[in-house]
């Protein structure tokens, strides 16, 4: 009987870390604050690459146990390299750049935000770690498109020419 309660903890932690096992991308059009927002198609979204302000969101706590599930139903890890974008269709791939410093990390977008007018993309602490703005809190970057969707359902850039793509 003991064992059993070692292992529902355990099972439950396992289960909280999100990520695992969600196929295809979220497209539905969705209201916060009155205002609709419509994610962009898969073809319109492969194509994605724009500049604009950056900021950071912090939606963990405890290990990302005690609240912050994106948009998807994920946890939100302290640790993780995530970010939220209002229309690209999710989950999905993208490079983010600092242009203010020439760094550039790529990252999964699987929540929704920001809904700060001017910016065009929240990043996770550790994401903004990387991209060298945390303290600062804001910067202007380009974001580009990798991927859209999970599992059967993944769509990659081609980017180059052909037929060295």
């Amino acid at each position: 009987m003991k064992i059993l309660f070692l292992f529902i903890p355990l099972a439950f932690l396992l289960t909280s870390c999100g990520g695992g096992g969600y196929e295809g991308y979220q497209q539905f059009g969705y209201t916060i604050r009155g205002e609709h927002y419509q994610p962009m198609s898969v073809e319109a979204a492969l194509d994605y690459d724009e500049v604009g302000e950056a900021s950071w969101y912090d939606e963990s706590k405890y290990f990302g146990l005690v609240r912050g599930d994106t948009s998807l139903g994920e946890r939100v890890m302290p640790f993780a390299v995530s970010g939220a974008h209002k229309t690209l269709p999710i989950p999905c791939r993208v490079k983010v750049s600092n242009l203010e410093n020439g760094k550039s990390v790529k990252m999964r977008i699987n929540d929704r935000g920001p809904f700060i007018p001017g910016r065009i993309i929240d990043v996770t602490p550790r994401g903004a770690s990387k991209l060298g703005f945390k303290k600062d809190g804001l910067a202007q970057v380009r974001v580009e498109v990798l991927s859209v969707g999970d599992g059967k359902y993944k769509r990659k850039v081609k980017r180059g020419w052909w037929p060295f793509w």
